[in-house]
This record gives structure tokens, C-alpha cells and sequence, in this order.
């Protein structure tokens, strides 16, 4: 980002729901600050190992545009599919 600040995008699986991945979208300074606000919600077990998944420019205006700079979807998006904040996802885990 101009500013110095970074869009991280990950692939992970879904929590509480077995054979279900999602999507997230970090805005953070840098890449370990992203890392560390998506292990501070419970998910430890993220790396980030090279850029095979970069976010889009859509992706990246997704998470721009919302306040909390951390937002989700399914990995596999249908067309009904939007962006959600984070709390929807731990807050009900198996929907969706």
C-alpha cells in the first residue's frame, strides 16, 4: 500500500467446520501484525509462507472500506457470497 501498510490474504480451513475453508483479509501495518491479530482470535496455527494466493484489487477495497480491516468468505464464493466481519465467523462458526 502507499502508506507503508499491507493487505495480507490467506486461505485457511474454517473454524469449527471439518472440510470447509475460508478466506480472510487483513489490513495491517505489516505482515506480522496481521499474522498476530489473526493468531490473537485463535487462529495459532497461521504462517505465512510466499504470496501464492495475493489479494485482488477487489479483495483489496474489501478490506480497505471496512472499519475493522479483517473480513472473511467462503474460499470457494458463490455469487451471494460478501465479505463478513470476522466476529460473524466466531460467533457462529458451522454457518454460513
Amino acid at each position: 500500500m502507499p502508506d507503508g501498510s499491507v493487505v495480507v490474504a490467506l486461505s485457511l480451513p474454517r473454524p469449527g467446520a471439518a472440510g470447509q475453508r475460508v478466506r480472510f483479509l487483513v489490513h495491517a501495518a505489516n505482515r506480522a501484525r496481521a499474522l498476530t491479530r489473526l493468531r490473537n482470535l485463535g487462529l495459532r496455527a497461521v504462517y505465512l509462507r510466499g504470496n501464492t494466493e495475493p489479494p485482488t484489487p477487489d479483495e483489496v477495497s474489501a478490506v480497505l472500506h471496512h472499519p475493522d480491516g479483517l473480513v472473511w468468505r467462503s474460499a470457494t464464493p458463490r455469487e451471494t457470497d460478501f465479505w463478513r466481519p470476522v466476529g460473524a465467523l466466531l460467533r457462529s462458526p458451522a454457518a454460513g
